[in-house]
């Protein structure tokens, strides 16, 4: 039996990228804090993370890595048998990793990464890159046999203040070394060592459909502390909304509450050149156009049982409620002035117009005063 350290590797976490780091203090030790008192450490960033959003494949991975070697931007570190890293799974006969310089995540983020990725990386590291712009290039590989952390841990690199408990946003402390113990002879079963659930593409066929929505999730993780008071709850029920898109729950309820904050967000385009209200024109003529048919059953029903007192039918208020749906009545009582705190007589007044509206919009001709009208106006 051999007793082994599990260490994990502090995160920089910034809108799509996760990156773990290291700190090289020398050619045979390390660190996982940094400690400035204690002499330079230079900070290094896991190959494996800064390839994950490229689209470049695991297996292509070495050769890219050679090649950046070869300039002193990568190097293989070779851990003692006696360090595991919690989420990296890597063989034991071969306990190596390999990692960039701060030089090195700029040369490929440039080289591969989105003008959006990049400006989050010139924004966080560029303290680093100007206080480590004079090291020497990389050997091609260290052996790591000692690690050298302090009992208090420090700041961590990678952001110009570190903002804690923000979604999307953290620098992830890392945990205690757990001291375990396993045989000599166990092997980990596969040589998988960027295990993010995300972070590498050929792990599922389909993650390309899904890496443009986790950039923008990622992107509004970094965005919700500059959020306003007034604006969370609308961001909450937008986001209650996407989940139950998701999970197949989404009801009327949902949508109604959600577009009516949309709508209300702002003051909106005046009347005559508003895009939004064309919009919801075209789509609520739309839905009323197909409803023709069930309307036109409605009233025709309606005549047949009213057939002998066509002259006495009911009032206009009674008529439009029992013929035509909710939302035409509410869509034009609101445009003509009568909301429901509108005064009784004023509604009563207009309802006959009301009514004579939705005759003509559904084609359906129900009152005396509706069908001379028509026949006066399809004579001229």
């Amino acid at each position: 039996m051999s007793d082994v350290t599990y260490l994990t590797l502090p995160t920089w976490i910034g809108g799509s990228l996760n990156i773990r780091f290291i700190y090289l203090v020398n050619s045979t030790s390390f660190r996982l804090t940094e400690c400035p008192y204690k002499g330079p450490a230079i900070p290094l960033y896991l190959g494996a993370d800064l390839f994950s959003n490229t689209g470049i494949r695991t297996e292509n991975h070495p050769r890219h890595h050679a090649k950046f070697a070869k300039k002193g931007l990568a190097t293989k570190l070779h851990f003692s048998s006696v360090y595991r890293f919690h989420g990296l799974k890597v063989p034991t006969s071969n306990n190596s990793l390999w990692f960039y310089s701060v030089q090195g995540l700029f040369r490929i983020a440039f080289e591969f990464y989105s003008k959006q990725d990049q400006l989050s990386l010139l924004e966080n590291f560029q303290d680093i890159w100007k206080s480590h712009i004079n090291d020497d290039p990389l050997q091609k590989g260290y052996t790591f046999s000692q690690q050298l952390d302090l009992t208090v841990i420090g700041k961590e690199p990678g952001t110009k203040q570190s903002r804690i408990n923000e979604p999307g946003s953290d620098i992830l402390k890392p945990l205690e070394a757990v001291h375990t113990s396993m045989e000599a002879g166990d092997n980990s079963e596969d040589h998988n060592y960027c295990s993010h659930p995300y972070q590498c593409p050929e792990t599922h066929p389909n993650l390309d459909l899904f890496f443009p929505s986790q950039k923008q999730i990622h992107r509004l993780g970094d965005k919700l502390p500059q959020i306003q008071p007034g604006q969370l709850k609308t961001v909450g029920l937008l986001l209650d909304l996407i989940d139950s898109y998701i999970t197949d729950n989404l009801n009327e309820h949902n949508v109604t509450e959600a577009v009516m904050v949309l709508l209300q967000a702002k003051q909106w385009d005046e009347v005559y050149s508003s895009c939004l209200l064309s919009c919801i024109g075209r789509w609520l003529g739309q839905q009323f156009h197909k409803a023709n048919s069930s309307i036109s059953q409605k009233v025709e029903g309606f005549k047949l049982h009213h057939i002998d007192r066509i002259n006495d039918l009911p009032p206009a208020e009674e008529l439009t409620q029992e013929l035509f749906p909710e939302a035409m009545r509410s869509l034009l009582l609101h445009w003509m002035g009568l909301s429901e705190e509108a005064s009784v007589d004023k509604r009563h007044s207009e309802c006959p117009i009301l009514l004579l509206i939705l005759e003509f919009a559904n084609h359906n001709l129900i009152t005396g005063v509706a069908h001379v009208l028509y026949s006066s106006l399809i004579y001229k």
